[in-house]
Formats: structure tokens, sequence, C-alpha cells
């Protein structure tokens, strides 16, 4: 009776502990699976609108008024200065927010104001953007996205495999509709045999990470 109250309790513990890693652990999808939807589809947080930030730099056009239309950095604070109406919220809202906002401000002051906000330079969500590759290569890096960039672009800029690595055990990770995905990446396929299928074009915010071999 001992030996089996044992036993069920240590079925328990491996059922809990499967259970915790299932929550815990990025979803592993087969290639078939994720053909030809999921591989092309555009991360998360390329598809949302973009929200201005810190160090953008927008140009405020307000029609018929060029003394009041200027192109402005998003200060630390999140706002830029306006003649007329001074400062004003630029930081975590839309570029037709923005506008918006200015309008109602300056329709103090002028009847019915036409205006246009267009970002300039980008530069706050830079890190949402870049592609990383981590593990056993000769240059862990994190570089800007680049349209066409391709896991093996990708490896040969972190300088190449070292002479750890575990290339057939692969990973891509990426964002999808707001959960991680973990694609199986055969490099050694790529490298050495030439074998194409899955040189998969990267997106914004990818992950490749190469496991050390286990001797």
């Amino acid at each position: 009776m001992a030996n089996m109250l044992t036993h069920l309790r240590t079925v328990a513990w491996i059922t809990m502990l499967a259970g915790l890693c299932a929550c815990t652990a990025p979803a592993t999808l087969s290639v078939e699976e994720l053909k030809p939807s999921q591989l092309t589809q555009t991360t998360s947080i390329m598809s949302e609108p973009y929200k201005i930030g810190v160090d953008d730099t927008v140009q405020v056009s307000v029609w018929h008024n060029p003394d009041l239309s200027v192109t402005v950095p998003v200060r630390p604070d999140g706002k830029i200065s306006m003649p007329l109406i001074g400062d004003v919220q630029a930081g975590g809202l839309t570029a037709e927010q923005v506008a918006a906002g200015i309008k109602t401000k300056l329709s103090t002051y002028i009847r019915e104001p036409q205006v246009a906000v267009i970002l300039t330079m980008l530069r706050s969500h830079e890190f949402l953007t870049r592609v990383r590759v981590t593990g056993a290569v000769r240059t862990p890096s994190s570089f800007p996205h680049r349209q066409g960039m391709t896991v093996l672009d990708a490896i040969l800029s972190a300088g190449g495999l070292n002479e750890f690595a575990a290339p057939s055990r692969a990973r891509l990770y990426r964002t999808i509709k707001g959960q991680t995905k973990s694609i199986d990446i055969d490099l050694d396929d790529i490298i050495n045999k030439g074998k194409l299928e899955q040189n998969y074009v990267l997106q914004p915010g990818d992950v490749v990470t190469v496991p050390e071999r286990i001797f």
C-alpha cells in the first residue's frame, strides 16, 4: 500500500511539472503547421499603428500658416514644442492623434485649421524591430532588420557558427499575434548541403538561437 501511494505521488508530481513546462515554454510548431501563412506573417509589432516615441522627429504642417509649421524632435517627456500653442503631447500617440490634438488647440486662434503630422525620423522603436542571433555563433549580435534578410544572412552577420555549435538544432523564435512561436531550423542542411527550404525570410523582432553540442 505504501509503495502504491509513493507511485501515485510520483505520477502526480510528473504531471504537475509537465503542465508547468507547457505553460512557460514557447509553442513549437512544425514547418507544415506554419506554412504558408505564419512564416510570411508580419509580427504584431509591425501590424499595429505606429505610435510616436521619444527621439522620433515629426513634421507639423499647418495649411496657409507657414509660421506655425515646424519639424521638431519628441522630447524625453513625450512632448513637442509648437509656436503659438506651446507644448503638445506626441509620445504614445499616432500621427493622426497628434494632428487632432494640435488642431484642437489651434482652433482657439485660427478658424478651422488644417493640420498634418508626418514622421520624418523613426528612432524610438529601433530595438523592437531588430533581429538577434544568440548562442553558439562567433559574435552574438543584434542588428537592424533589412527587407529580404534570411536566416543564413543573420548567421553570417553574426560571424558564422563556432566550433561548439549544434547546427541541426537551431531555432527561430517569432512573435505572432502576441505569442512566441518556436520554429525548428536545420542549419547544417542550409550551410553544408545547400538545402534552402528552411532558410526563412526574417521578420522584425525575430530571434535565431543556435544551441551548443552535448558532449
